[in-house]
């Protein structure tokens, strides 16, 4: 009997020891499944989150074809845009044909000869070759030059590189990279062409960048068409096909991208407040200007679809009518505040019809160039002050800019309340 209840038991054992490894195996498999699962949705979220990032080396991991982006997409589960997208440009270069252009009348604004940002004497000859222009600027020493790639052979001999850059920015760049001189004396660092202004218009250098940007028509006087890029910016698709896709192929004459985040000035204005890219009181008494005028927030009725660009890329043919609007666009950062986002829709508003923009998709904007840092950020102390006595008493009014934010209106705006903004994006 001992032998026998001894016998049972060690069956009993081993009956257990099989019912717990069974569920041992059982608990194995689920933490596994579970495991794994959040692997997968760990690795899908890093894929999306590239895909949407700003920075150029998480951008590139993205796998643009990825049929996790065509399902998320078609069942527009994400409502976010892609970062980057594949710009339809033509295959070859060399394949396009130039349309044929008809003379426009010079329309003068800005500057007068001798009367601020003078060029030097070989650099005003060597512009008179220019009729296709890249052109960039760097002030105040925010950044060095990025050599553009992808650029045809073709297009290398058809357009002009020019870098506008004030002296502090010159002497800076001598410091930092290899600058060449040619037997006429021009200055050049690689593909770029250096420009160098004297006598700045403005004492502050972000309004000094405006002048190559927005005038471009008058510094490049010869210039049919031009691509501007903001300093920090590295060209990477060839201006050729830039020129086909955002301009020939639609008849247009002005290309500019979507804004990524907004669509009414006042969406961007209150933007500009928090992110302290200027002084709050001068950035709302701008706006209540617009508003009076009668400039409401976007809506999708409105013929553009944004009011506000991503100012950084301007895509332009040299028309009568487009350099009419780059004056009226410089009129307003000239008098009023330097973030030229906020004036595009107000002059766009005003033309009305008079001239046809393209404005394309913010994801193709984003695949044109890499962003770099600036070698420094930049600060002043006006984009600091609160209230229009701080700006007074502590001496940030500007002396040579902005001065329509100091004439009086004639209007009373203190009643003007200013639409109510809806922040449409964390990062906006």
């Amino acid at each position: 009997m001992a032998r026998r209840s001894k016998g049972g038991g060690a069956e009993g054992d081993g009956m257990r020891m099989q019912v717990v490894w069974r569920k041992g195996a059982v608990w194995l498999v689920l933490v596994s499944a579970i495991a794994w699962a959040l692997l997968v949705i760990l690795a899908l979220a890093f894929h999306l989150w590239s895909c949407n990032s700003d920075v150029p080396f998480l951008s590139a991991l993205c796998k643009k074809d990825s049929k996790v982006l065509y399902a998320l997409d078609s069942i527009r589960s994400s409502s976010k845009p892609l970062h980057r997208c594949p710009i339809p440009v033509a295959d070859d270069p060399d394949s396009i044909t130039i349309p044929k252009r008809t003379p426009n009348t010079i329309v003068h604004c800005g500057f007068m000869k001798n009367s601020g940002a003078d060029m030097d004497d070989v650099d005003v000859k060597y512009i008179q070759k220019c009729k296709f222009v890249v052109a960039s600027g760097i002030f105040d020493g925010y950044d060095i030059p990025h050599q553009p790639s992808n650029i045809s052979i073709r297009s290398q001999k058809l357009f002009c590189f020019l870098m506008v850059v004030d002296e502090v920015s010159l002497d800076f760049i001598e410091k930092n990279t290899t600058v060449k001189f040619d037997k006429a004396g021009g200055k050049w660092v690689g593909i770029w062409r250096l420009i160098t202004l004297h006598r700045l218009p403005f004492d502050e250098p972000r309004r000094n960048g405006k002048v190559p940007k927005i005038l471009t028509h008058r510094l490049f006087p010869q210039a049919w068409y031009s691509i501007w890029i903001d300093g920090k910016m590295e060209l990477i698709v060839d201006p050729l096909l830039i020129l086909e896709r955002y301009l020939w192929r639609g008849k247009y004459t002005f290309a500019v991208a979507v804004h990524k985040h907004h669509r009414s000035i006042y969406e961007e204005g209150d933007a500009i407040k928090r992110r302290k890219r200027y002084a709050r009181p001068l950035v709302d008494l701008q706006m209540k200007m617009y508003y009076h005028e009668g400039m409401e927030p976007w809506n999708p009725k409105k013929r553009m679809p944004s009011d506000v660009p991503e100012g950084a890329v301007l895509i332009r043919e040299h028309t009568t009518m487009s350099d009419l609007f780059s004056c009226l666009w410089f009129n307003e950062v000239n008098l009023f505040t330097p973030r030229d986002q906020l004036s595009f829709g107000y002059v766009v508003y005003r033309l009305g019809d008079a001239l046809k923009f393209f404005m394309f998709p913010n994801c193709e904007y984003n695949s044109l160039f890499i962003l770099h840092r600036h070698t420094r950020e930049h600060s002043s102390k006006v984009e600091w002050a609160k209230t229009i006595d701080e700006i007074v008493k502590k001496g940030l009014k500007e002396s040579k800019g902005g001065l329509g934010l100091w004439t009086p209106y004639p209007a009373d705006l203190s009643s003007v309340e200013l639409p109510s903004v809806k922040r449409t994006s964390p990062a906006g």
